[in-house]
């Protein structure tokens, strides 16, 4: 509950603020545009309130369309909001400031020209004032117009990214190997069937060897695939599909619940990824073989850092593996690689995962790409690799997702469908 008001104030406080901006716009206009406008304003902000307000409260969060209102239309309204708030406390910085330099100046100066020079100001206030308060709303215009873009067009917008992974010591029988990883799929936020079925359409086109998904399955509740195990089991491969848990797939984020209840919910998306015919992998390991040449492919359980759960076991689930040519690990957050693998699992080759969604926002030009998820995780999409003091090279292969989660759509920063390729050439 506290958590719940701290949230439902602080938007409330950003409502009011945005409207000081709207008031200041319809200066001048007759009342009865004022009104009109000023109804509009506060019945749009009362019922996203009202909808956050029960979304909280668990009233009605288990219904499809209403979910998906909450996350994506009210995240567009207050994140355009917030922009239209930051040009407001500028203003209110400009004027508060004039305030003091006045008084001050009363203090030490002439008051009959402080008057006039009071006035003059005040003249320029409001002309400075409307044309501030014009910016802050154009300004709230220009992220709502692309964050709904990034709804109607970029959330299914899948893009293919391939890369060659380059392993000297590769078995010659997995020359030329295929992996498709896929990540971060969310069911839970999904709008769009046929879109979704796109996206496996365009996976399968590309005739994988290997299948693997790398965690978040669902946002909170394992009910969430359920209308979607039509789609995602249509995934196959002739080596098979292997699958991890992520962050979103144990529960953690259900309140009110007992630790009983929790376990049967992680139980039962279990039992999900076995209907999907997906081998989830819960801290250990298997081999693929070909001409008795195998590689180890190693499933651990959501390990992050940050306050994320550390669920995952890598020693367990790497024991056996010592006698496979290559190993992968799948391991839902990228902080695993810097705080464990390379530090503890010099040997794992390569280690894919996904988690950032690379924030769903940002820019990729070329080989250039930014987004603000890179200020929280040195490594948050595409290849990295890096030497080992024996001079072995470590790859790390982030996902950018699948899904999305939070706001219902992608600016800049696409889902993703990653086709990696083993060679033992560069």
């Amino acid at each position: 509950m506290p958590r719940f008001l701290t949230i439902f104030f602080s938007l409330l406080l950003i409502d009011y603020l945005a409207f000081r901006a709207l008031r200041v716009v319809m200066q001048g206009a007759t009342r009865f545009k004022r009104n009109f406008w000023y109804s509009i304003y506060w019945t749009i902000s009362a019922f996203s309130l009202i909808s956050i307000a029960l979304y909280f409260l668990g009233i009605l969060r288990d219904m499809s369309p209403f979910r998906l209102f909450v996350q994506g239309f009210v995240s567009v309204i207050y994140f355009s909001k917030i922009a239209v708030v930051f040009f407001v406390l500028f203003e209110d910085i400009l004027f508060y400031s004039k305030r003091v330099i006045q008084f001050l100046k009363q203090k030490f100066t002439n008051q009959n020209a402080d008057r006039q020079e009071t006035n003059l100001s005040s003249a320029n206030k409001i002309t400075r004032s409307q044309f501030i308060h014009k910016t802050a709303l154009v300004a709230g215009a220009l992220p709502f117009a692309t964050l709904s873009w990034g709804i109607i067009s970029g959330a299914h917008d899948y893009q293919v990214r391939r890369r060659k992974i380059y392993l000297p010591h590769l078995p010659k029988e997995f020359e030329g190997f295929s992996i498709a990883q896929i990540s971060d799929i969310h069911s839970g936020s999904f709008y769009n069937k046929t879109a979704v079925m796109g996206g496996v359409e365009m996976l399968l086109a590309e005739k994988p060897n290997l299948i693997l998904f790398t965690g978040d399955l669902v946002n909170n509740h394992p009910d969430e695939v359920k209308d979607y195990i039509s789609v995602f089991n249509k995934l196959k491969a002739d080596f098979g599909v292997y699958s991890v848990m992520g962050n979103h797939d144990y529960a953690d984020y259900l309140f009110g619940i007992s630790a009983a209840q929790r376990q049967k919910l992680r139980q039962k998306l279990h039992q999900a990824h076995q209907a999907l015919d997906w081998h989830l992998l819960l801290d250990e390991n298997l081999f693929i073989e070909q001409n008795k040449e195998k590689i180890a492919i190693i499933g651990v359980q959501n390990w992050g850092t940050g306050g994320f759960p550390k669920y995952g076991n890598l020693a367990k689930a790497y024991e056996g593996t010592q006698e496979a040519g290559v190993k992968i690990l799948l391991s839902h957050d990228p902080s695993h690689w810097d705080a464990q693998v390379r530090t503890e699992f010099q040997d794992i080759d390569l280690t894919l995962s996904g988690h950032t969604h690379g924030m769903q926002f940002g820019i990729e030009f070329g080989d250039f790409k930014w987004s603000p998820v890179q200020y929280r995780y040195k490594q948050w999409a595409d290849l990295y690799q890096e030497k080992t003091s024996t001079g072995k090279t470590q790859y790390l292969y982030v996902n950018r997702g699948f899904g999305y989660i939070g706001y219902l759509g992608r600016v800049g920063i696409l889902p993703e469908i990653t086709i990696l390729t083993l060679s033992r050439n560069l």
